[in-house]
């Protein structure tokens, strides 16, 4: 092999890379002689993987109940990076915030598009059966979901609609986290006692989500868009973008579970409980929980009849 300026320009750099951490390059070079290349497989660890779908029962519809949900907090995963890169910019500029705003949109477009999966795609005697092996998890337990909403918005409108106002003077994240809307969806309507579901989610990320609130008061997605120029945030793209992660997360992802929940758990007499114990009925539906990320995004029209439309248009 011809020893040419590029490749000797190349072993140059690296020379320079190797010797400002003070490593030897010659090692690395002969570490390379022994290195096993590369493969598809090994590189997305393809055999682990495939190995982490473990049914409880011996339906085989299971299977495919647990793979969307790990197929989602995949994508959950790439949304929550595109969150924390915009969250420690100081200036953003226009194009990069419309750029990692809609990544996020195209992660929420895929997942819901692909609701079919499980809307369609499970028996649903064999769902109806083996669900009950999963108790008390539920989706509602969703922890990398809860930290789409905080970095997304201010905290305060995450709290339950009916309190909203009267904390709106509320800085303290621990506090608003005790009215935050989604604890109504695992409670006892009947008792006002929280599920299991709920008791077991606080205990391993309570503290977690506190912390995360905390930090994202000046770096969730509403005030990098509030470090715009003025003449950008007014700019219809940006609002565009941002209103699209809004009705995605807030109208559309909510819907597409609502409509499986229709398909496999309502009755005409009466519909079966979620394995969580939560009120399906009225936690899902947007136009019960009014959760508007951009409310000043919206006209007092569109945020009185919130998700209502899409609703009635599906069902």
């Amino acid at each position: 092999m011809e020893i040419t300026p590029e490749l000797k320009e190349k072993l140059s750099q690296l020379n320079e890379k190797y010797a400002a951490l003070g490593e030897d390059f010659n090692a690395y070079l002969e570490g390379l002689l022994y290195a096993e290349v590369t493969t598809y497989w090994d590189y997305i660890e393809l055999d682990t993987l495939l190995s982490l779908q473990k049914p409880k029962t011996a339906f085989p519809d299971e299977v495919v109940f647990i793979m969307y949900h790990q197929i989602t907090e995949l994508y959950f995963k790439l949304a929550l990076r595109e969150f924390e890169a915009l969250g420690k910019i100081a200036t953003p500029t226009k194009g990069h915030f419309i750029d990692r705003v809609n990544r996020i949109n195209r992660y929420f477009d895929a997942l819901i598009k692909s609701f079919e999966i499980m809307i369609n795609g499970m028996d649903r005697e064999e769902f109806l059966k083996f669900r009950m092996s999963l108790l008390p998890a539920s989706g509602f337990q969703s922890a990398q979901y809860r930290e789409i909403e905080i970095f997304s918005t201010d905290f305060i409108n995450l709290v339950a609609k009916d309190e909203r106002e009267a904390l709106r003077n509320q800085t303290d994240i621990a506090q608003l986290f005790e009215h935050i809307y989604w604890k109504a969806g695992a409670t006892e309507i009947a008792t006002g006692k929280k599920t299991l579901t709920l008791i077991q989610f606080e205990e391993k990320y309570k503290d977690q989500f506190i912390a995360l609130g905390n930090r994202c008061k000046d770096k969730n997605l509403w005030q990098v868009y509030l470090r715009l120029s003025k003449e950008d945030q007014a700019d219809q793209l940006v609002q565009d973008a941002l209103r699209q992660n809004d009705t995605n997360v807030n109208i559309n992802w909510p819907l597409a579970h609502y409509k499986s929940a229709v398909r496999y758990l309502a009755r005409q007499d009466k519909d079966v409980a979620a394995t969580g114990g939560t009120n399906w009925q009225k936690y899902l539906p947007p136009r019960f929980q009014k959760r508007i990320f951009y409310p000043s995004l919206w006209t007092s029209e569109e945020c009185e009849q919130w998700g209502k439309a899409w609703v009635e248009d599906s069902l």
